[in-house]
């Protein structure tokens, strides 16, 4: 996201906040607290560990790396330091972004490609599968992925076929503008984006990020952008509820207040 489109985002968000409205058909309540039952996370009965700085950067995963072949991580910014840690752990790491000249740390590892990941591809654009498609890799091996593009994810998700989603053990992904999913043309959107996403993982943490706040209605505290860590399920040793947050091992991401996981996030909600 540009620094201007950054800008107006948050004047927006910082409107709806006061007016709690929204210029579109209101989202039903019910269907957005199925959704968010849907994503409570469970003990995967693998231990979670850190990968990255603590603070922006790191990130949660299960302890569950061993034999990922690469790691993709689409939006480079400032801080490398997930993607050589994933390289220290003997993965390939390929990172792209076209608004950077590369990642901030070097590694023979590393692969960069100077591009946007979107539904499709183009001279600035490419689809998460052609670009793993390109990338000379095993065609059967495990990846990892790690995105944070500023919004594009949920279409990115939609483009993906079943058989790159199967090849991914582990998702991290920051998803963005969730205070929308009040809107009921967004919600429409990212709906199918989680519901592809839980055919095949199951969501083992949760990670507000308090570069932004929350947003309440009607009950329902949804932070605006929230750190998600899925696991394939067929890894996947046990099924019952995370109901302690944060992790030991969580981290803010900024020197801001910080944000702890509503309990609407990890605990049953009432009708």
């Amino acid at each position: 996201m540009n620094k201007r489109s950054y800008t107006f985002y948050r004047i927006a968000i910082r409107a709806l906040g006061a007016f709690h409205a929204f210029p579109t058909e209101e989202t039903n309540k019910h269907l957005i607290k199925k959704i968010i039952r849907n994503l409570h996370p469970i003990l995967p009965g693998i231990e979670l560990i850190r990968l990255g700085p603590i603070g922006d950067g790191g990130y949660l995963v299960p302890n569950d790396i061993t034999g990922i072949e690469a790691c993709f991580s689409p939006g480079v910014c400032n801080n490398s330091g997930f993607e050589k840690a994933c390289a220290d752990a003997g993965m390939k790491v390929f990172l792209a972004d076209k608004s950077v000249d590369g990642p901030s740390v070097i590694d023979e590892k590393f692969y960069f490609t100077k591009k946007f990941i979107g539904a499709t591809s183009s001279d600035s654009f490419m689809t998460m599968d052609d670009w793993v498609n390109t990338s000379s890799l095993s065609p059967t091996s495990d990846l990892l992925l790690q995105m944070d593009i500023e919004g594009f994810e949920y279409e990115t998700f939609l483009s993906m076929s079943n058989m790159l989603m199967q090849r991914f053990r582990i998702l991290v992904v920051e998803f963005h503008h969730l205070n929308y999913l009040w809107s009921r043309p967004f919600f429409r959107q990212v709906l199918p984006a989680f519901e592809k996403i839980l055919q095949t993982h199951v969501c083992v943490h949760i990670h507000p990020n308090n570069c932004s706040s929350s947003f309440i209605k009607h009950g329902i505290n949804i932070p605006n952008v929230m750190e998600f860590t899925f696991l394939r399920k067929d890894r996947v040793l046990n099924t019952s509820f995370v109901d302690i947050f944060p992790h030991p091992l969580d981290s803010k991401n900024t020197v801001r207040k910080s944000i702890t996981l509503p309990d609407c996030w990890h605990q049953k909600l009432q009708n």
